[in-house]
């Protein structure tokens, strides 16, 4: 869900994408290229990325963007984190014990 949500403004390449996680979470999510690139490729084998190569200072690299299955995926993702997430932080929130007597 993070991935498709950073690539959902704009494509980036792999090294942008781990950048972008990295921003945004504050340095929590430091994720390592190992980590994200087979994540990249096994999401544009499920058809919720494409990708293009383009040549960048003598450099080949692939932007990866979301395609329209992946726009659906992620807004189902992030209704679905928002229902958890809702439902941890009741439980977290807590309710006083009823006084016995």
């Amino acid at each position: 869900m993070l991935v498709l949500a950073v690539l959902a403004e704009c494509p980036r390449h792999g090294y942008g994408v781990i950048e972008q996680l990295r921003l945004r979470s504050g340095d929590a999510f430091d994720l390592p290229e190992g980590t994200v690139y087979p994540v990249l490729h096994r999401l544009e084998r499920a058809g919720v990325l494409a990708s293009d190569w383009s040549e960048h200072a003598g450099r080949r690299r692939r932007t990866y963007r979301l395609t329209e299955s992946g726009r659906v995926a992620l807004t189902e993702q992030r209704s679905a984190w928002e229902s958890f997430s809702a439902a941890v932080g009741s439980v977290l929130q807590g309710v006083p014990c009823p006084r016995t007597t």
